[in-house]
């Protein structure tokens, strides 16, 4: 692959690019950008949910490949901050046969401590690659972070449930309850192992719900349909699980599809004798999801019922619950100092191109390196890179640049490594992501552009 060296930024001592993985001392959560764990790798945990046990959370999530919808597995990460994850292990994987088995597919995996049994019960969503032959499964372990043994269909009334998108909520009093996309509410028996009895129905909801009791207030979060596409999330209130439900309207601001993102759960945080809610939401990036899919979560304002994130942060502080600028620490590469590459024009201080194989190049002295980007509806995905100073690469991961709410943000923050000599390589891939639901409807991008506004190094 030929590229165009642009500019050197600092000459120094030869780094052989070994990564030394620093703890992020600031507790900043970084949205929208590729979170890395204890051995470098990204963060694979989609549709997730978190439990605490015993002073530590546990990240459960979807283990997505970057090929196909197929199910590869769940995942567990730990953490004592939420911030930095130490991957566990993949603590279900693809079975023999049944709900889980080959080419099928495995999502919104949750999990809840049974307070009757002490053992940890796994619910998902199970179907086929069509999304034709819907389940909802359950698996159990008597460890947070064992293997899983998939115990089959969760039962009502002696029949399998049926149903699709869901999630779970464990209120105070220890009950466990079912939330199924458009409505129904069930409460668990006492071993969480099959549903005792559906509670409620919330009437004009939508999929992906996810639940959480502030002051004896319930709350329930929902997306419209919208395939792998992010839209305005809504939410109800009741002042008990039973009802009645009140739609409330949307808690983001109108037109900013939830800051991009989709609802899968509600974590608390604990602060002192206080309970923030925090949001966790999904930025689908379908097909490429294990590399490309990132995440958001934010804190949510409760005010009586109305509930909202009123502006976004890119990345904030735990400690805090305040917006912080992470590229402050860092040194911004001279954009105009750049010549472009073949395939790039300049427009207006940024670079843009649609052109496929075409490399914008950067080489710097330092750690690691922050891309920024602007994504909008007309953009697809590059292939971002670091090599040593051999030549050899020392990281690679596709970055989405698409979105239908147009944003200018920081796309990726490498991984640190061993200070050193580096160059950075952005590649754009040809790739656009474009796909189309059961009613063939045409979601995605129109076109392949990859636009650098910033780039940065530490």
């Amino acid at each position: 692959m030929k590229y165009v060296l642009l500019v050197w930024l600092l000459i120094g001592g030869i780094g052989e690019g070994i990564y030394c993985f620093a703890q992020n001392v600031e507790k900043v959560i970084r949205n929208g950008m590729p979170w890395f764990d204890d051995h470098g790798n990204i963060v694979n945990a989609h549709g997730a949910c978190i439990v605490e046990e015993k002073g530590r959370y546990y990240l459960f999530g979807e283990w997505k490949s970057d090929e196909s919808n197929a199910f590869p597995g769940f995942s567990c990460y730990s953490s004592d901050d939420l911030v930095n994850w130490k991957f566990e292990r993949v603590v279900l994987t693809v079975q023999p046969d049944g709900i889980l088995g080959p080419n099928r597919v495995g999502e919104r995996v949750k999990v809840m401590k049974c307070p009757s049994t002490g053992e940890f019960v796994m619910f998902m969503h199970a179907d086929d690659m069509g999304y034709k032959d819907p389940y909802i499964g359950y698996a159990t372990c008597k460890t947070i972070n064992g293997e899983y043994q998939l115990q089959g269909p969760l039962l009502y009334q002696g029949k399998p449930v049926q149903r699709w998108d869901m999630g779970t909520f464990q209120d105070t009093d220890g009950k466990g309850y079912l939330l199924i996309h458009h409505g129904p509410i069930y409460r668990l028996s006492d071993n969480y192992r099959s549903i005792e009895m559906e509670v409620a129905h919330v009437k004009g909801s939508g999929e992906s719900p996810a639940m959480f009791k502030k002051d004896g207030i319930y709350y329930m979060l929902y997306s419209n349909l919208t395939s792998w596409e992010k839209n305005d999330n809504f939410y109800f209130t009741a002042p008990k699980i039973e009802g009645p439900w009140t739609k409330q309207g949307l808690f983001c601001p109108e037109g900013t599809l939830t800051y991009n993102s989709q609802s899968t759960f509600v974590f608390p945080l604990k602060r002192g004798n206080d309970i923030v809610p925090m949001f966790m939401g999904d930025r689908w990036s379908y097909p490429h999801q294990a590399s490309a899919a990132t995440y958001v979560w934010m804190p949510m304002q409760v005010n009586g019922t109305k509930l909202s994130i009123p502006e976004y942060w890119q990345c904030w502080d735990l400690n805090t619950l305040k917006p912080v600028d992470i590229l402050r620490k860092g040194k911004q590469v001279s954009m105009k100092n750049i010549k472009p590459a073949v395939g790039w024009t300049e427009n207006r201080g940024c670079f843009v191109s649609n052109a496929k194989g075409s490399v914008l190049a950067v080489s710097f002295r330092g750690t690691h390196v922050a891309v920024v980007g602007k994504s909008d509806s007309h953009s697809g995905y590059a292939r971002v890179s670091v090599l040593n100073a051999k030549k050899d690469t020392v990281y690679s991961s596709l970055v989405d640049f698409y979105s239908k709410y147009s944003e200018k943000a920081i796309r990726i923050m490498t991984p640190e490594m061993e200070k050193g000599n580096y160059t950075l390589l952005v590649e754009v891939t040809g790739i656009k992501p474009v796909w189309t639901d059961k009613s063939k409807t045409i979601y995605g991008s129109d076109n392949t552009f990859v636009t650098i506004d910033d780039i940065y190094y530490f």
